[in-house]
């Protein structure tokens, strides 16, 4: 009895203290009651936003189309990977909460940036990205730097291109103490690069960004270290920020905007306040059925839900996850698990009261035999949504990974906190009131 009341009053001081980091505005609110709670001026807490997807804040749509005509020996699919993953990259260094970034089709790109309503600044994060190819002279053909032209005209594609590059860095020339940009290439590109440079002694090879050829030096000899030198009048400035495009992202394959659209955030606003609503409900008629069919145990589990939403919550936080409206349903779903797990206990007790036992006799059997099918359908749904996570796409892993963590996180709940929470009113005066539990 004793153990279940340290144990129960740990799990209040955690709710409480994982609830003020969900809800912080609510508690400095207190802390700021008379002039900051009675002039102890005590520090507030960080207030932590959760993190809404493009449905719920408004954003940014777009849709873009890769140019696969030059992919060299790869096939379309690995190419708009390549694609899907610079993207990604690029817009992840300027804070974009948790982009939408995935292929659809054969050669499209869907691009869905969540909290930015400004089309143009979402088609610049993009835009920005350089495309990076290393082309060879044809035979006979010779180009100044600086020109600007198409594709087949005077080089053709290496093979060698943005997917190759690790890093970019500035370096100075040591002679004329020039800045250029160097090139760390990958394992496979530093292959690529030595194959191109052998068969190019004595000819340009041009470096490609963006379609324009922004340097054409010409090969004095083969180069088998990986690296590669972009030259040019560059200013240092100029070397810093190329080098910093280049690091965050150079596309295998040219890309172009084909379709935008902006998701207003008053529509987002008004889809988390239906889904707020939708929850807040849920819990309400759930909590009347368990209360008015098992009576105390149910009241019980409905305090164990409270426990679960609060701590569902700051995991949310922690992670962070990114909640759109599939990853609410996700919620409220685990949130129906979260209850059946006690179902099953409270049903099991019922059977043993009913045979006689004694309550505390009862609650041991009930959470014994129960914790078998609880395990059971626990399981099943974890793999379900490990098959959604894994194998779809990023709407539906909210989805998923939001019922994983609810269905954990009901694991804790329904094992621990109503347990101890009934154990605690299981003594012998209880045993007068029989009609609470059955």
């Amino acid at each position: 009895m004793k153990r279940n009341g340290y144990i129960l009053i740990g799990v209040l001081v955690v709710t409480l203290i994982l609830g003020a980091f969900d809800a912080p505005q609510f508690v400095n609110k207190v802390l700021d009651w008379k002039g900051g709670l009675f002039g102890l001026n005590l520090p507030h807490v960080p207030n932590t936003p959760f993190r809404l997807g493009l449905d719920l804040v408004g954003g940014t749509h777009l849709v873009y189309e890769a140019d696969l005509a030059q992919i060299g020996g790869q096939s379309a699919s690995e190419a708009m990977d390549g694609v899907r993953d610079v993207v990604e990259r690029r817009v992840n260094i300027f804070g974009v909460a948790e982009p939408v970034v995935q292929v659809a089709g054969k050669n499209q790109l869907i691009v869905e940036l969540a909290g930015i309503s400004d089309v143009n600044e979402a088609i610049k994060l993009i835009g920005e990205t350089p495309f990076l190819e290393f082309k060879e002279l044809k035979p006979g053909a010779n180009l100044s730097e600086g020109q600007e032209v198409k594709i087949d005209d005077v080089f053709i594609a290496t093979g060698l291109n943005g997917k190759h590059l690790q890093r970019a860095q500035v370096v100075f020339d040591p002679n004329t103490l020039r800045p250029q940009v160097q090139l760390n290439l990958s394992e496979e590109g530093g292959k690529l690069f030595a194959q191109i440079t052998k068969r190019n002694i004595g000819k340009q090879v041009a470096i490609y960004l963006d379609g324009v050829v922004i340097s054409a030096p010409v090969v004095e000899s083969e180069i088998a270290n990986n690296q590669a030198v972009i030259t040019g009048n560059f200013t240092p400035n100029e070397a810093k920020l190329l080098a910093t495009r280049l690091n965050s992202g150079a596309l295998p394959v040219p890309i172009k905007l084909v379709s935008q659209q902006t998701v207003g955030a008053s529509l987002g606003a008004e889809s988390l306040d239906k889904s707020l609503k939708a929850i807040m409900y849920g819990f309400l008629l759930v909590a009347i059925f368990m209360i008015l069919f098992y009576r105390l145990p149910g009241f019980a589990s409905i305090l164990a839900l409270v426990v679960y939403v609060v701590v569902v919550g700051a995991i949310y936080k922690f992670l962070p996850v990114t909640l759109t409206l599939a990853g609410i349903a996700g919620f409220i779903l685990s949130l129906g698990i979260a209850v059946d797990a006690n179902v099953l206990i409270f049903a099991r007790m019922r059977e043993e009261i009913s045979e006689g036992k004694p309550l505390s006799v009862a609650m041991h059997e009930g959470f014994r035999r129960a914790w078998l099918s609880i395990r059971d359908s626990h399981v099943t749904t974890l793999i379900g949504a490990a098959g959604l996570y894994i194998f779809t796409t990023s709407i539906v892993k909210g989805f998923a990974l939001t019922l994983s963590v609810g269905v954990l996180t009901s694991l804790f709940t329904a094992t621990v906190v109503t347990r101890t929470i009934l154990y605690f009113v299981s003594g012998p005066k209880w045993e007068k009131h029989m009609w609470l539990f059955k």
